[in-house]
C-alpha cells in the first residue's frame, strides 16, 4: 500500500510518512538479526493502518538477507498448514538436514508422505530446526501478513516457533489486525493512525481542490489518521461533497466505509472484469494460471476482462495480488450467491484432485447449492487427510461442513459424531457439544446413541476433572460393549482412572471395577490393556494379592508397547508400577514413555508423564533433576495453555523443607482444587503438607494433614500417605491412629515382595514396636531401602533409627546413624530433615556445624540453564537436548556458553564436577 514514502537515496531503505519510530524499530530488528540474534515482532492494528507497508519496509531493510513470505487468506483458514506451507515451501529442499522424526513430520503435514498424524509440537520443532538450518548460510526474514487469517494449525506452529527463536539469526514478523491468541505474549508493535500533521500531508497529496481547513480537520479526525482511508476515500467522493463535508456523514465503521469505497470502484467496472475479480477473490493461492483457466471456463478472456484495466484493484504478476485485503472481501461479499457458486465450481474443476484434493473439496462444498452426498464424501476424505497431517481444527471444519451437505440421516449422524470428536480433540468444546446434540437428535441405532454418549462423556471429562465424568464414562463403556469391545475396554480404563486417580470418587471406582470384572475374556489372549483392566478391577473387588499377577504381567508387556497406545491410554496404565511398589520399574517406564512422548511432540499428553517422572525423581532424591522437570512442565503448560496440577513442584518444595514456599503452594493447591471439586489434587497437597511438617518435627500439624489424605480414594496417594501418618501419630502418642495406619500399610505392602514395600513396612513397624523387635526392624528397613533408588526414605530410616537409639541411651551407635542421615539429607537438599537430624546429633553430645546458607554458583543458573547443564552432564548432544526441550541446537549452544561462564568452566567434561560442587 502506498503511504507516500520519505527518505532517500544512496541505497538506503526509504522510510514511510509519519512512521519514523516504527521504521527505526524494524531497522533495529533487522540489525540484530544480522548480528546473529533472533527477533520476533507482531505488528497489529486496524485495517488500512499500514501494517503491510511496514512489512514491506522490513523486507526492503533486509536487503541481502533471505526473505520468506506468507499471507493468511480468509478462505483458507480451514486448510491445515496452508500458511505454513507458503512460508516453508522454498526450504523443502533442506528437509534432508533434519533429524528423521522431524523430517517425517513435515513431509506428513505437507502431504509428501503418508503416516500417522504428527503432534503439532513436533511439527513446530521441525519448523524451528528448518529455519535454524536455513539461517546457517545467512540471516533470514520470515514475514507473515494478514496473520489474523492464518489457519489454526499454522498459527499454533508459528507461535510455538516464535517463542523459541533465540540464537538462530532469524526474524519472524507478523502483520495482524488483532492480537491472535496463538501469538499472545510475543513482542508487539501497535500501529495506530498518523499524527495530525502527517495525516494532513498525506491527504493533501491526493486531493486536487482546495478544501476548507475545518472540513479537512474533520476528515482527518474521523479517519483517525488511517492511511488507507486518507488515500482511498477521497477518490470516491465528488470534490464538491468533499469540500463541503457532506461525504463524511456516513455512520459505517471505518473498515466498512473503506470497503464501501472499494465496492463503489468495483461496481464501476465491466461485468467480466468484476467476475474476474471474484475468481481471484475465491482462489486463495493467487495462482494466475488457475485463475485464468477458471475464467476461460466461464467465458472470460484477458482481452475482454482487462481491456479497461482493474482500476488498480488487482495486479497480475508472479501471483495475483489485491491492492488490499478489504478489496478481496468487498469483491466476494458483494457477489451474488449464484456467481459465487459458479466461480467455486470452475475453480474446483481446475484444482488438481491429486495434488490439492482438500482445496478442491472446499471449492466443491462452496459451489453446492444444497445437500450433495458426493461432495460430503469428498469433505469426509479431506477430514481424514487433515487428521493424518495433524490438522485437528481443519478435520473438524471439513466434517462440520460435510454434515450440512449429507442427505442420508444415518450417515449425517455418523459424520456429526466424527465432527464432534474432531472438535473435541481440537479443543472447541462448544462445537463438539453442538454436533453431539445434532447426533443425539438424529441417532437411528443404539450404536450411534452409544457413541454419542461416549463423546458427550469425554466432553464432560475435558471440561473439568469433576465427579460427573466417571459415571458417564461407565455408562458409555457398557453401551459400547455389544458393538466395539476394544473401544469399550479403553473407555472402561479411562473411566476407572478418572474415578480412582483424577477425581478420587470411591463410589464410581467401585461401580466401574465391578463392571470390569464382568467383562468376557478377550479373544486371542490378554493384551497389556486387558491385563491393566483386570488388575485394577481386582484391586477393588478382591484384594491386592489377586491384582498383582495381571499388573506385573502388564508392566512387562508395556516395556515394548507402541507409543500410539500410550497417547490413548498409557497414562492410566503407568499408574500400575507405584501400586506394585516397584521403584525401578516405575522410573524405567516413565523415562521411556516421557522420551517417546517428547519425540512424538505430544505436548498435550507430556505433562501427565512428566508428573509421574517428576514425582519419582523427587522420591529418588535427585532434586536438581526434579527442578528441571518442573521447569519443563511449566514451559509445556504455558505453551499448550492447559495448566496441569504441579505435583512435582509441590512435593519438591515439601521434601526440601522450604516452609514458606511449600506452605503457599499447598494452600493454593487446596483452594483451587477444592473449588474445582478435584479431591485428588487436595490429597496431593495434604501429602506434601504431611511430609513438610514431619520434616520440621511439627507432628501435631503433620497428623491432621496425613489423616485427611489417607482417606482419599486415590490408591497411590493413600498408600504413600500412610508412612507419614504412622510417624506423625506415633510422635504425638496417638497409638490407635498409628496402628490403624500401620495396618493399612501392611495390607498394601505385604503382598508386594519388593524392597520399597518391605523397607517402608519394616520402618513403620519399628516405630510402634517394643525394644526387642524395633532394633531388628530398623536394621531390616535400612538394609532393604539401601537396595532401592529411594535415598530420602533410606535417610529417614537412618534418622528414625538414630532417634530411637538415642532415646534408648545407645549414644555411640545413635551418632553413627544420625551422622549418616544428616550427611544424606544435606547432600540431597532436605533442609528441614537435615536440621532435625542435626538437633538429634547435638542431643547426643556431638558438635555439628549448621550448613551455611550461601548461594552457590550453580544456583545462579536459570531453570532452563540448569536443565540443559544436567542433560549435558548425562551425555546428551545439543540436537538431542534441543529435541527434548523444543529448542534449536544453536539455542542450546547459546545457553551452554552462558552455563560455562557462570560455572567458570570451559568444557562439557567439567560439568559434572561443577554441578556437584554447587549442590
Amino acid at each position: 500500500m502506498d503511504q507516500r514514502k520519505w527518505g532517500a537515496g544512496h541505497g538506503e531503505n526509504v522510510g514511510l510518512l509519519g512512521r519514523g519510530s516504527e521504521c527505526a524499530l524494524l531497522d533495529q530488528l533487522i540489525a540484530a538479526v544480522r548480528m546473529g540474534e533472533s527477533r520476533v515482532l507482531v505488528v497489529h492494528g486496524a485495517p488500512g493502518v499500514g501494517k503491510s507497508a511496514l512489512l514491506e519496509y522490513a523486507e526492503n531493510a533486509a536487503a541481502g538477507m533471505r526473505v520468506l513470505r506468507a499471507v493468511g487468506v480468509e478462505s483458507e483458514m480451514e486448510l491445515a498448514f496452508a500458511t505454513l506451507h507458503q512460508l516453508c515451501a522454498p526450504l523443502l529442499d533442506r528437509l534432508e538436514n533434519l533429524p528423521e522424526p522431524q523430517r517425517q513430520a513435515l513431509e506428513t503435514v505437507f502431504g509428501m508422505r503418508g503416516g500417522s498424524p504428527p503432534e503439532r509440537f513436533l511439527v513446530g520443532l521441525a519448523v524451528l530446526s528448518l529455519l535454524s538450518d536455513a539461517s546457517e548460510g545467512g540471516s533470514l526474514l520470515c514475514a507473515v501478513d494478514d496473520a489474523q487469517w492464518m489457519d489454526r494449525a499454522s498459527a499454533q506452529v508459528l507461535g510455538f516457533v516464535a517463542r523459541r527463536l533465540l540464537a538462530e539469526s532469524v526474524a519472524l514478523v507478523f502483520g495482524s489486525r488483532q492480537r491472535s491468541k496463538d501469538l499472545l505474549g510475543l513482542p508487539e508493535l501497535e500501529v495506530t493512525g498518523l499524527k495530525a500533521a502527517d495525516a494532513h500531508a498525506l491527504l493533501s497529496s491526493v486531493t486536487r481542490v482546495r478544501i476548507d481547513q475545518q472540513i479537512r480537520d474533520r476528515f482527518v479526525a474521523e479517519t483517525k489518521g488511517n492511511p488507507l482511508a486518507l488515500l482511498e476515500l477521497p477518490r470516491e467522493l465528488a470534490m464538491t461533497r468533499m469540500a463541503g463535508g457532506f461525504g463524511l456523514l456516513g455512520t459505517d465503521t471505518l473498515p466498512g466505509r473503506i470497503e464501501q469505497s472499494f465496492l463503489a470502484r468495483i461496481e464501476g467496472l465491466p461485468e467480466q472484469t468484476r467476475l474476474l475479480l471474484l475468481i481471484a477473490a475465491a482462489e486463495p493461492v493467487g495462482d494466475p494460471s488457475l485463475v485464468w483457466r477458471a475464467a476461460e471456463r466461464l467465458g472470460i478472456t484477458p482481452a475482454t476482462a482487462l481491456a479497461g484495466g482493474t482500476d488498480g484493484l488487482l495486479e497480475f504478476n508472479v501471483r495475483v495480488i489485491f491492492r488490499h485485503p478489504l478489496v478481496r472481501s468487498a469483491v466476494y461479499g458483494s457477489a451474488t450467491a449464484a456467481n459465487r457458486r459458479a466461480v467455486h465450481l470452475a475453480l474446483a474443476e481446475f484444482t488438481d484432485a491429486g495434488t490439492d484434493p482438500d482445496r478442491r473439496a472446499w471449492h466443491l462444498a462452496s459451489a453446492a447449492p444444497g445437500p450433495d452426498e458426493a461432495v460430503a464424501a469428498e469433505l469426509e476424505r479431506s477430514a481424514d487427510r487433515a487428521q493424518a497431517r495433524g490438522g485437528l481444527a481443519a478435520a473438524a471444519a471439513f466434517l462440520q461442513r460435510s454434515v450440512t451437505l449429507t442427505i442420508d440421516t444415518s450417515r449425517s449422524v455418523d459424520r456429526a459424531l466424527a465432527a464432534a470428536d474432531a472438535s473435541l480433540q481440537a479443543g472447541d468444546l462448544d462445537a463438539a457439544r453442538r454436533f453431539v446434540d445434532f447426533a443425539d437428535g438424529g441417532a437411528q441405532s443404539e450404536y450411534q446413541r452409544a457413541r454419542s454418549h461416549l463423546v458427550r462423556s469425554m466432553i464432560t471429562f475435558a471440561a473439568g476433572l469433576n465427579k460427573e465424568a466417571p459415571p458417564m464414562l461407565l455408562t458409555a463403556a457398557q453401551r459400547l460393549e455389544p458393538f466395539d469391545m476394544d473401544l469399550a475396554r479403553e473407555t472402561y480404563l479411562t473411566a476407572w482412572c478418572t474415578a480412582a486417580l483424577a477425581t478420587a470418587d470411591p463410589d464410581s471406582v467401585t461401580a466401574i471395577s465391578r463392571a470390569m470384572r464382568e467383562l468376557a475374556p478377550p479373544h486371542g489372549g490378554p493384551r497389556a490393556l486387558d491385563l491393566v483392566i483386570e488388575g485394577y478391577a481386582l484391586l477393588i473387588t478382591d484384594d491386592r494379592s489377586a491384582a498383582l499377577p495381571p499388573l506385573q504381567k502388564a508392566m512387562t508387556a508395556l516395556k515394548n508397547h507402541p507409543v500410539q497406545d500410550f497417547l490413548k491410554w498409557g497414562w492410566a496404565a503407568c499408574s500400575a508400577s507405584p501400586i506394585l511398589w516397584d521403584d525401578r520399574g516405575m522410573r524405567e517406564l516413565f523415562l521411556r514413555v516421557v522420551a517417546e512422548v517428547r519425540t512424538a511432540g505430544a505436548l498435550t499428553e507430556l505433562p501427565l508423564y512428566l508428573s509421574g517422572l517428576g514425582t519419582m525423581t523427587v522420591l529418588n532424591g535427585d532434586f536438581a533433576a526434579a527442578a528441571a522437570i518442573v521447569a519443563e512442565s511449566e514451559a509445556v503448560d504455558a505453551e499448550t495453555g492447559v495448566p496441569m496440577a504441579q505435583y512435582t513442584k509441590l512435593f519438591l518444595a515439601a521434601m526440601q523443607g522450604k516452609e514458606a514456599e511449600a506452605s503457599a503452594l499447598i494452600a493454593a493447591a487446596i483452594e483451587q482444587a477444592g473449588a474445582d471439586g478435584q479431591l485428588n489434587a487436595v490429597a496431593g497437597a495434604q501429602w506434601a503438607a504431611a511430609v513438610l511438617y514431619n520434616g520440621l518435627a511439627r507432628y501435631e500439624q503433620a497428623l491432621p494433614a496425613a489423616q485427611a489424605g489417607a482417606g482419599t480414594a486415590n490408591l497411590i496417594l493413600s498408600q504413600w500417605m500412610l508412612p507419614e501418618l504412622v510417624e506423625a501419630a506415633a510422635r504425638v502418642g496417638d497409638h490407635t491412629v498409628a496402628q490403624g495406619a500401620l495396618d493399612g500399610i501392611a495390607d498394601a505392602a505385604e503382598p508386594c515382595d519388593t524392597d520399597w514395600a518391605q523397607g517402608l513396612l519394616a520402618r513403620c513397624r519399628a516405630l510402634l514396636s517394643d525394644a526387642a523387635a524395633a532394633d531388628g526392624l530398623y536394621r531390616e528397613a535400612i538394609e532393604r531401602l539401601e537396595r532401592t533408588l529411594l535415598r530420602p526414605d533410606l535417610a529417614r530410616a537412618h534418622l528414625l533409627y538414630g532417634e530411637w537409639l538415642r532415646r534408648n541411651r545407645q549414644r555411640a551407635e545413635a551418632r553413627a546413624h544420625l551422622r549418616t542421615a544428616y550427611e544424606m539429607f544435606v547432600s540431597i537438599g532436605m533442609e528441614a530433615f537435615a536440621e532435625r537430624a542435626r538437633r538429634e546429633l547435638l542431643a547426643t553430645g556431638e558438635t555439628v556445624r549448621k550448613r551455611k546458607n550461601g548461594t552457590s554458583t550453580s544456583d545462579e543458573l536459570t531453570a532452563q540453564e540448569k536443565q540443559i547443564a544436567l542433560l549435558v552432564r548425562d551425555g546428551l548432544s545439543n540436537p538431542e537436548i534441543g529435541a527434548r526441550l523444543f529448542l534449536s541446537p544453536r539455542t542450546v549452544e547459546w545457553h551452554l556458553r552462558k552455563v560455562f561462564a557462570k560455572l567458570g568452566i570451559s568444557s562439557r567434561r567439567e560439568l559434572g564436577d561443577a554441578l556437584s560442587r554447587g549442590q
